[in-house]
């Protein structure tokens, strides 16, 4: 388990995730690296929870041999070389799709279940976007925009229950109780709709500084780390140093936090 936050205000997108892996075998590393700049130079960057690897291979170093792909710099991948000037993000999450799913997933089962949000700006475009592929298992959807370059705010995956709990008001096991105490599962879920946007904390102005945007994701990470650590009966699955990057359209891809 893991989470990731992603924070898109007027001035860019900020990733931020903390650095624990579970495995089967109940062991927990607290070292991973989740966020990855996808192509040096350009504002785009990946993260990833679920799966941490395909095969023997992990994520992380599947991303940077994607990454060497993109740049050709083996000069042995002509076709995967991404022009810097006419790339979208949607292209670069259908690549994504392609090498991971196609090309990886499949040939070992197609049994990896691993989300990559896909942050950044398009060639050329004055605000960033934000993009999903999702491996799951044996299917995997062409790339989804959860945010566009008009749609802005908070986006967490993951572990959801602090943030669930903090930001919309409720735990995510809520329609299940509700309907343990008399609800049919419709009602429970109509319920759930009035409820959220009256205890909807909203945490973000989309003029914000990309400092504070920062800041706010790297709140939400921590108080997810704290949630686990101090909740007795969940797995400590969460935890351990955090990353941030944040990018912008002038500034690109920055690390703030390794």
């Amino acid at each position: 388990m893991t989470v990731l936050v992603s924070v898109k205000i007027n001035d860019g997108v900020v990733m931020a995730a903390d650095s624990a892996s579970s495995f089967a075998s109940g062991m927990v590393y607290n070292n991973s690296h989740k966020i990855i700049n996808i192509y040096e130079g350009l504002p785009v960057g990946v993260m990833v929870t679920g799966a941490g690897g395909i095969g023997s291979e992990s994520i992380h170093t599947l991303l940077k041999d994607l990454r060497l792909r993109f740049s050709n710099k083996d000069g042995m991948h002509e076709m995967w070389q991404l022009d810097t000037t006419l790339y979208t993000i949607e292209s670069i999450g259908a690549r994504l799709r392609q090498f991971l799913f196609e090309e990886k997933s499949v040939p070992h089962g197609a049994t990896t279940w691993t989300k990559l949000r896909l942050c950044g700006y398009s060639a050329g475009r004055p605000i960033a976007e934000v993009w999903e592929v999702n491996l799951m298992g044996p299917d995997c959807p062409p790339p989804a925009c959860i945010q566009s370059e008009h749609e802005f705010g908070l986006r967490w995956d993951g572990e959801y229950e602090a943030l669930d709990r903090l930001v919309f008001g409720l735990g995510t096991r809520f329609n299940e109780f509700a309907v343990k105490h008399g609800m049919t599962p419709d009602q429970a879920a109509a319920l759930r709709e009035k409820l959220v946007p009256d205890l909807y904390e909203l945490l973000f102005v989309e003029a914000m500084p990309i400092q504070d945007a920062i800041e706010l994701a790297r709140y939400l990470v921590e108080t997810t780390i704290g949630f686990i650590k101090y909740s007795v009966g969940r797995p400590k699955v969460v935890g351990g140093p955090i990353e941030i990057a944040s990018i912008t359209k002038h500034e690109g891809f920055q690390w703030v936090q390794r």
